[in-house]
């Protein structure tokens, strides 16, 4: 197969790039390249389906900027397909003194940020979640939900539409570069295209490295676990409730999320997976995990995180625990009103010194663009990243 442009991953992010590459190479050939039988299979199939506002990103930061843009663009592409989007709006709330200073930080991010956003108190916040506590909380009336698996497949549908080619069960196993492009070798194909888009979510860097580009980060897989309240206390939540995140850890917290299905989650809490795949505690990939211990920056990493790290694993053991974090926001809630749900697998890169990667981080090289970093809010600013890297590419690979 002969193409100007191979995207690996098929995920929402190398779809949503496929299709603005397409908008801007119009006579482009291209090719997704997906290892799974189906698209969006990992990340994108396991997210909670939250379109997020923009309230938590630092103001300047691609996150801030492409998830306040894919947030529009990503509405208007639902409206034009007719998918399903609820905009039940979120509740940010602080339950204790210690979360004040937080919380006002946050509101003032979010206005930053251009993001509709409301300080509220007790009395205000039981209008939109009459079960949910706080001594003051946000309101963010611009957060809405939606399932992203339904939005992967519009996405692929209008490509598909278009002509461009989707290969499956394409895995990528080597690649070769050469003065006039690469040469693939995916699953049963051989690939040679001029340039190279690296969206491979939970293998971006083993891609990167197959390409022969110089990144130190790694993926270092972090498997969410979520409870789903049963159907008879699904009440107790109107839409969103989320607990103010703490500074210091990339993630936003055990949280309270209704889903455009109408099934209420719980969750997810973050522990270390055993495999890039790992959904389940048990799922042990032995090569996968001896690379994780092989890198030092997993080790600064859990000499900086230990404590929480220790936490997260305790109440992934401990349904109790889980649900006592959950009582912090919405004290009705006993543990027989959860069961276990599913998990999903967060793609975090993690740099040598044991930093988290906070920011999207993307790559740009003279025949390759490697997506190294896109975690949450990823789904929600897929469309912008994609057209994102659709400029980077008109000016890195003379796409016309």
């Amino acid at each position: 197969m002969i193409c100007d442009v191979a995207i690996v991953g098929g995920g929402i992010v190398g779809l949503a790039t496929a299709r603005a590459l397409r908008e801007r190479a119009p006579h482009a050939r291209l090719v997704i390249l997906e290892k799974e039988p189906k698209l969006a299979s990992h990340q994108t199939g396991h997210n909670s389906g939250v379109i997020h506002s923009g309230i938590y990103y630092r103001p300047g930061s691609a996150k801030a900027r492409l998830c306040v843009e894919g947030k529009h663009l990503m509405l208007q592409f639902c409206e034009k397909h007719g998918i399903r989007v609820d905009r039940c709006g979120k509740v940010i709330v602080a339950t204790s003194r210690a979360e004040l200073p937080r919380l006002h930080s946050l509101y003032e991010r979010g206005r930053a940020n251009g993001v509709p956003v409301e300080l509220i108190d007790p009395a205000r916040l039981r209008e939109f979640e009459p079960h949910a506590q706080a001594l003051s909380a946000i309101w963010s009336p611009s957060t809405a939900i939606v399932d992203y698996g339904e939005v992967a497949d519009a996405i692929a549908r209008e490509l598909q539409t278009g002509g461009l080619a989707i290969e499956t069960g394409a895995r990528v196993t080597a690649i070769a570069r050469g003065s006039d492009g690469v040469e693939i070798a995916a699953g049963r194909l051989a690939v040679r295209a001029k340039r190279l888009v690296n969206c491979a979510g939970l293998y971006s860097d083993a891609v990167a490295r197959l390409a022969g580009a110089k990144t130190e980060v790694r993926i270092i897989p972090f498997r969410g676990e979520y409870y789903m309240l049963r159907a008879e206390r699904r009440a107790l939540v109107r839409g969103l409730i989320y607990p103010v995140p703490d500074p210091e850890f990339p993630f936003l917290g055990v949280h309270l999320t209704r889903t455009v299905h109408g099934e209420v989650e719980a969750g997810p809490n973050a522990v270390l997976a055993f495999a890039r795949e790992g959904y389940r505690f048990a799922r042990v990939s032995p090569r996968e995990l001896a690379a994780t211990l092989a890198y030092r920056g997993f080790w600064r990493m859990a000499r900086r995180y230990w404590r929480m790290g220790t936490f997260e694993m305790y109440r992934s053991l401990s349904k109790r625990a889980f649900v006592r974090a959950l009582q912090r926001l919405v004290p009705a809630l006993r543990p027989e009103d959860v069961e276990r749900g599913g998990a999903g697998v967060r793609a975090q890169a993690v740099s040598p010194d044991g930093s988290l990667v906070d920011d999207f981080r993307i790559v740009a090289e003279a025949d390759a663009i490697h997506v190294l970093n896109a975690p949450s809010p990823a789904a929600t600013a897929s469309l912008a990243i994609g057209r994102h890297i659709a400029g980077l590419a008109a000016d890195a690979f003379d796409l016309r």
